[in-house]
């Protein structure tokens, strides 16, 4: 199996910080430009991207990085260290200019390459219909 990169993250974010208020612009590559079409008539995106800075992963971790929090396993957290790396995040998109999301709430640093965008859905969301 092979995953590609479509593009890259660009933000001020180098290390953690406060995603949730960060404004970052997703750079897609020329040869996928074309998947971007009528993208702007969507308020919120679902990004799928690589923990590219992640080297290993464990099964258990402490939420948020904080030792005083009790471990949980992996699956149930958003940690980073996670067996295939990737991550998955819905943000609000700002503007698209060009080959260039503008989004906000995108918990990536600097960099990172993303991997995929789907439109966020009110179906997507667990609800009346999931049992």
């Amino acid at each position: 199996m092979e995953v590609v990169p479509i593009g890259y993250v660009h933000n001020s974010a180098e290390e953690d910080t406060d995603f949730e208020g960060l404004v970052s612009e997703i750079e897609i590559l020329p040869e996928y430009a074309e998947g971007l079409h009528r993208i702007e008539e969507n308020e919120e995106l679902d990004i799928v991207f690589l923990f590219d800075r992640s080297t290993f992963y464990k099964m258990r971790v402490h939420p948020h990085h904080d030792p005083t929090q009790p471990e949980v396993g992996v699956f149930a957290s958003r940690s980073p260290k996670r067996p295939n790396f990737l991550g998955l995040t819905r943000v609000r998109l700002l503007e698209r200019r060009g080959n260039v999301l503008v989004v906000k709430g995108l918990d990536a640093f600097n960099g990172t390459p993303v991997i995929d965008i789907k439109p966020a859905h009110r179906r997507d969301r667990v609800g009346k219909n999931h049992k």
